[in-house]
């Protein structure tokens, strides 16, 4: 599944929840971003903005830091002109 198909996927998953949502209820979503060709994909933010655009409001974002990942070592150890990405988004929406 491509990126496209995805956030086409998870806009479905917006408006039904949105959908199902009670009134002034709170629906939470975590996600990550990625790296692709060194440069850091926002899909953390795309995510959020299926969601803002079905009509949720945004309540908070929580920075949550990964820990024990199975690739850091392999990434600590390397010679990079990156950071790693060492975080995740729980964006807390309500209706």
């Amino acid at each position: 599944m491509n990126e496209q198909d995805f956030f086409e996927a998870m806009t479905n998953v917006a408006m039904e929840s949105y959908r199902v949502l009670k009134k002034e209820k709170c629906c939470a979503v975590m996600m990550g971003d990625k790296r692709f060709h060194g440069n850091v994909v926002p899909l953390g933010f795309q995510l959020m903005q299926c969601f803002l655009e079905v009509g949720f409001k945004s309540k908070e974002i929580v920075i949550k830091e990964q820990h024990n990942c199975k690739s850091t070592k392999k990434w600590t150890e390397a010679d990079k002109n990156f950071l790693l990405l060492a975080h995740e988004y729980i964006f807390v929406f309500y209706k």
